[in-house]
């Protein structure tokens, strides 16, 4: 079966009656998780950014405490799903503030992690890569902006 184009499946939906797109939108979130977090997010979310971004702050912090920090095999595997549902969240989200803001939080939680990831080079690589985007995405921002996040990641630096 070949998925139709999104310009295709809007047209479509346009000609559909609101209860028809309730029951079409009850499906999808029946059949994928992520489509439910995503439809969560839409309702109940959106309006409230800060109050998301601190939600998953928090989720953040639940995971850091989880990790298994007796090899750093298991930090590493441990890190890597952290930062893919910090993507995920972001993605729901699709503002880039809220993206930089997290992958800066994931930062420094990472950074002062126990043990210290200095010791292992994935690690180091990971904690770079991200630096280096949230840099490029906070370059896109307003200047007002930009300057709160520079200043983030300054005082970020300088502890480096």
């Amino acid at each position: 079966m070949k998925a139709e184009t999104i310009v295709t499946l809007k047209k479509e939906l346009q000609h559909r009656s609101q209860d028809d797109l309730l029951q079409l939108c009850l499906r999808l979130a029946r059949f994928k998780k992520e489509n439910k977090e995503l439809l969560s997010y839409l309702l109940f979310e959106a309006h409230d950014e800060d109050a998301y971004i601190l939600n998953i702050k928090n989720e953040i912090d639940e995971q850091f405490k989880a990790i298994n920090t007796d090899s750093y095999f298991y930090i590493k595997k441990s890190v890597r799903k952290i930062l893919r549902t910090i993507k995920k969240y972001a993605r729901y989200s699709q503002k880039k503030e809220t993206e930089a803001e997290l992958l800066l939080y994931f930062c420094e939680k990472l950074y002062y992690m126990k043990p210290s990831i200095t010791h292992n080079k994935v690690l180091t690589n990971i904690l770079n890569r991200q630096l280096a985007l949230i840099e490029k995405i906070v370059s896109k921002f307003h200047e007002d902006l930009q300057y709160d996040f520079n200043l983030k990641l300054d005082t970020f630096k300088k502890h480096k």
